[in-house]
């Protein structure tokens, strides 16, 4: 199994923290945001046999700089050579990039996006269905699930509903970006992709996946901190505790 770190956006609602930073690089109590992502990475059994981080090229040379001062073993930096300033491909279109190179199961996660559960449940489910797995939790309020994906189950968790940023959300329940897929993955990202659907979240992506084929949720042990304003970052500083 492959991991791949999604991390190549601009986070232009973090601005001006992220002019001339990438959002996975911004510090946390004094560790960058996706040094917690590995130490989840790192703890699953049996061990991924590598880890990819999406990046942009705009960034390319901190990330580089970063992972040198890391024991981080199998983790590989992919640009994607086609993103600028003006408009960066998306994180499908990235992630599909990447898959058609890779015949195996992966596991997929935005390098924005603290929790502290661990998991080795969501690949064990994933290797029991053998079918895509979402990560679920519970969103505090609906108004922060507008800002989501909300997700209905139906018998055997099986995804039957899910809408990318609803704007009446009947239901505080929401997928996190946090997925393992077979490695059958990429015909689908391709077909996504050829289909030209809206391309920027991966949530976009699994609106469509969970209607073509069965797609499980697996529930998180606590709550998922998304990354996304200058306020959640700095809710981050009192959230980090439970990281470990």
């Amino acid at each position: 199994m492959i991991a791949i770190i999604l991390a190549g956006g601009y986070a232009k609602r973090l601005r001006p923290l992220t002019l001339d930073k990438p959002k996975a690089l911004l510090p946390v109590t004094g560790k960058p945001i996706i040094d917690y992502i590995l130490k989840k990475l790192l703890r699953i059994n049996p061990p991924f046999r590598k880890i990819i981080v999406s990046i942009n090229l705009r960034f390319q040379q901190q990330f580089q700089k970063w992972l040198k001062t890391k024991e981080y073993a199998d983790v590989e930096l992919v640009p994607d050579n086609t993103m600028n300033e003006c408009g960066k491909i998306g994180a499908v279109r990235a992630l599909s990039d990447i898959a058609s190179t890779i015949n195996e199961d992966l596991l997929v996660l935005a390098g924005d996006n603290l929790f502290p559960d661990e998991l080795n449940g969501l690949v064990q489910l994933f290797n029991e269905k053998r079918s895509p797995v979402v990560a679920l939790y519970r969103a505090r309020t609906l108004n922060e699930a507008k800002r989501s994906a909300t997700v209905i189950l139906g018998d055997g968790d099986q995804i039957m509903d899910f809408i990318e940023k609803p704007e009446n959300p009947k239901t505080t329940l929401v997928a996190a970006c946090l997925y393992a897929f077979p490695a059958r993955i990429n015909v689908r990202l391709k077909e996504y992709v050829e289909l030209g659907l809206p391309q920027d979240a991966a949530g976009n992506f699994i609106e469509w996946l969970h209607k073509v084929e069965p797609v499980y949720g697996y529930m998180l042990n606590g709550y998922l901190l998304d990354i996304g304003t200058i306020e959640s970052y700095k809710e981050a500083e009192n959230y980090v505790w439970e990281l470990t």
